[in-house]
């Protein structure tokens, strides 16, 4: 049956017979999706115009004779999902009887003529009656009926009356956009906190919850604006499954409700052609996730041109009527800030740079600021596969992403969006959008371990592998997308995948055991008697190091939080403390003291005399590549960074004039080692050489010459060179951005860890300056640094400095804990 042949019958038949076609419509499976909502559409619009045609010829004549027996200027206009040409089964129809004011009471008994059918029909009805000017300025009281009327349509009647409406709301529209659209977004945020996220809900509403319907309807909203437009990319795909499973859970409950229920998924599955309710939660996460990120996107572009409207008048006053420059400030390499968005620099080569996604996404994170949407997709359609295995920089930067707190949540939702994820990692198309059903976890699989990696950012100055922690924070529950047991089907993935990011093989085998025995420690503690001895002994000699041990302890507290409020309580915390503090206790063995360092090299000791014949300090820059097994070498290795050996006489404040220098010419610092060498037998003096090791990377442009490194550290060993007024100068011609706050600086004395000195080990945030404030405050302290160990994981800085009196022996404890307190006071200051 065609839609005229339905229309036909309806007249035909009136109420009963709209009644029986609809009921054919929707019993007709092949009819199912777009063209189902689009007949069922045209068959209510036939009823409609037959109702009111019937209702007019009733009507008494006007004594002008205008509308041929009933009032002049009348027609029926649809507005909303009905004006759109959208019917699920049981929506509402949104109509409005629109009417020029001439004759109330005719108009009165039209409306009456039309609602009452409707009614005694059962299908629900949101109606109202209106001439032109009160239904806009009803429109300018309440937001939600000029959305409405965005969308209205002409059923029957004076053609003309509706079209003039439909132009003059959407003249109100765009004339009232900067301050309809603010509203409107305060509206969609209400909407998602009291809603909360769609492609998380096990139970969700797909209208009302954020990336749902509604919020595709506000998209077309800000569209008719002209002031912005969403990414089109699959928007009107996932808009169209969330209302192709809309119309079934409609066919499968015989009630209008657009909440997803746990016993309707499957037979809505049923209705879809669907595998089951897990494969129908993972479409509508696929869909919500689409308009999630395309309102993201578009709600940004539409405060930035806001912001650029109201700037601009100023800005012309101030330049003259010139034209203004937008400003570009540098956050890594290839990558700037620019009108509050990360974008790449002009200079910036993804096709060249496989590193470059991974680089820009751990800046956008670590400035709390949103990847751009250009930059997003030109490096996903050019930027080059990362070679096996990755790059030292390429696993620092991920590292760096993933401990960025809750700012990394946006930065990889927007990656993702691009497919740039599942380019880095083949194994997370398994996990994505999957759905967990268990009333405890609050997120897909996919988000819980992101939200994983958010809270084990908390926890990183509790363990000295940061990094490890992140990474097997993103990996504990990869397994999820194969059968079987997850955590043994994650050991076997997290082996593969901490491989190709690079890590050496000691750590991937903490990294697979972190993931294995990622429920050992909650499980253990809650379901056996942590009294018998048996219990400790076997988790001891599952975790086997004291160091996997401080970094399961972690991971399991990060991991129950990410589940949600359910699983993790004080009284838990305590059972898994208890648990981790007798398992300590077996694997406590002596600690052994500072390791003894390597004889130096023949470049070292050549710098070392050179340094004590001139009195002053030398230095040598050279490429530093990764050192591959031979058995593994399949190539050129790729480089590490660049060495930096300086080799300064013995005498104060070496440490943080070295590092100030470094901090000065936007030098990173990835590794840094210190030891005092004696001289050679064959030199005819006893004197000392401070000799210091580092990585370093340019933290964006290209490394400073040598010598120009050289006579800056001259001049800050003089005192002629004011780091710190350099420094302070730098951070005040840059704003402060929000980002994200990291956690405190951790300082402590390692107990018995050294023979021959005090060990003082800082963990801390990495930022521009660091080691030359530790160095500064060590200085101040009165302390010889006599050697020192430092490494930074990401965003982590994880340093050891072996510290002596003048004399050269250990401190005291108590000035040892005293200056631990100073030092931490001073890097939270």
């Amino acid at each position: 049956m065609t839609g005229t042949d339905v229309r036909k019958e309806t007249e035909d038949s009136g109420p009963g017979g709209y009644a029986a076609a609809r009921l054919r419509l929707l019993t007709e499976g092949a009819r199912s999706g777009p063209p189902r909502r689009t007949a069922l559409a045209e068959l209510t619009d036939g009823w409609l115009a037959g109702l009111f045609g019937a209702a007019v010829e009733r009507l008494p004549r006007g004594d002008d004779g205008r509308g041929e027996g009933g009032p002049g200027g009348v027609s029926l206009v649809a507005v909303g999902g009905y004006g759109r040409g959208e019917l699920s089964p049981r929506s509402d129809l949104d109509l409005v009887l629109l009417h020029d004011g001439s004759d109330p009471g005719a108009v009165a008994a039209l409306a009456d003529r039309l609602w009452y059918p409707v009614w005694d029909l059962g299908v629900a009805l949101d109606h109202s009656v209106r001439t032109p000017a009160e239904a806009r300025r009803t429109a300018g009281e309440d937001l939600k009926v000029h959305l409405g009327l965005l969308d209205a349509r002409h059923l029957t009647g004076d053609a003309g009356l509706t079209a003039g409406l439909r132009t003059a709301a959407l003249a109100d529209w765009r004339n009232q956009a900067p301050r309809r659209l603010p509203e409107l977004r305060e509206l969609c945020a209400d909407r998602a906190a009291r809603q909360g996220e769609l492609q998380y809900l096990l139970e969700p509403d797909l209208k009302e919850a954020r990336g749902g319907l509604r919020d595709a309807t506000a998209l077309r909203a800000v569209a008719a604006s002209w002031l912005a437009d969403a990414p089109r990319e699959g928007l009107a795909d996932a808009r169209r499954r969330l209302l192709d499973v809309r119309d079934a859970l409609h066919l499968a409950t015989g009630r209008a409700t657009d909440r997803l229920a746990l016993q309707e998924q499957d037979q809505v599955a049923a209705e879809l052609g669907l595998l089951d309710a897990d494969a129908l939660l993972r479409q509508v996460y696929e869909a919500a996730r689409v308009i999630a990120y395309a309102s993201d996107v578009t709600w940004r572009e539409v405060g930035r041109v806001l912001r650029s409207r109201a700037v601009r008048p100023r800005l012309r006053a101030m330049l003259g009527g010139g034209r203004s420059v937008t400003e570009r400030s540098p956050l890594a390499e290839g990558v700037v800030e620019q009108d509050g968005e990360v974008v790449l620099a002009r200079a910036a080569r993804p096709e060249r740079d496989p590193v470059l996604p991974l680089r820009a996404a751990a800046a956008a994170a670590q400035a709390g600021l949103p990847l751009s949407l250009h930059a997003v997709r030109r490096m996903a359609a050019t930027v080059r596969p990362l070679p096996a295995p990755w790059p030292a920089e390429a696993r620092e930067q991920l590292v760096t992403l993933l401990g960025s707190g809750r700012p990394t949540v946006d930065v990889w939702e927007a990656l993702e969006a691009e497919g740039l994820i599942t380019g880095l990692l083949p194994d997370w198309e398994r996990v994505r959008c999957r759905p967990q059903r268990n009333a405890v976890h609050l997120w897909t699989v996919d988000r819980h371990l992101i939200e994983t990696a958010v809270r084990a950012c908390e926890f990183t100055r509790r363990v000295s592998r940061p990094d490890l922690l992140l990474v097997a924070a993103l990996l504990h529950d990869i397994g999820k997308g194969w059968p079987g047991d997850h955590s043994l089907a994650g050991e076997i993935i997290a082996k593969d995948v901490a491989a190709r990011i690079g890590f050496d093989r000691a750590d991937v085998a903490v990294l697979s055991a972190l993931v294995r025995h990622h429920l050992l420690l909650i499980e253990t503690a809650t379901r056996r008697d942590l009294d018998d001895p048996a219990t400790v002994r076997s988790v001891a000699e599952a975790v086997g190091t004291l160091s996997t041990l401080e970094l399961l302890h972690a991971l399991t507290e990060a991991d129950a939080l990410a589940t949600g409020p359910a699983a993790w309580s004080s009284w838990r915390a305590s059972l898994v403390a208890d648990l981790v503090r007798r398992v300590r206790a077996v694997l406590a063995g002596d600690v052994p003291d500072e390791p003894e360092p390597a004889a130096p090299t023949a470049e070292q000791e050549r710098l070392t005399i050179e340094a004590h014949r001139t009195g002053g300090p030398v230095l040598a820059l050279r490429a530093q590549t990764e050192p591959v097994p031979d058995e593994e070498r399949s190539g050129d290795p790729e480089p590490l960074g660049v060495e930096l050996l300086i080799a300064v006489p013995d005498q104060p404040g070496v440490l943080p004039a070295v590092a100030g220098v470094l901090a000065v010419h936007r030098l990173t610092v990835r590794t840094a080692e210190l030891r005092a060498l004696r001289l050679p037998d064959d030199v005819d003096d006893e004197g000392t050489v401070l000799l210091l090791n580092w990585r370093v990377a340019a933290e964006y442009g290209s490394l400073p010459q040598a010598t120009r490194l050289r006579a800056d550290l001259v001049r800050a060993l003089d005192g002629s060179l004011d780091i710190a007024g350099r420094l302070a100068e730098r951070d005040a011609a840059y704003p402060r951005r929000r980002g994200w706050t990291a956690p405190p600086p951790r300082v402590t004395v390692a107990p018995a860890a050294s023979h021959h000195a005090t060990v003082i080990e800082v963990r801390a945030q990495d930022a521009p300056g660091l080691l030359h404030r530790i160095g500064t405050a060590l200085e101040k302290a009165g302390v010889r640094v006599r050697s020192m160990h430092v490494s930074t994981l990401g965003s982590n800085a994880v340093d050891a400095f072996y510290v002596t009196t003048g004399a050269g022996a250990p401190l005291p404890v108590e000035d040892a804990g005293s200056l631990a307190g100073v030092l931490e006071e001073t890097l939270r200051a």
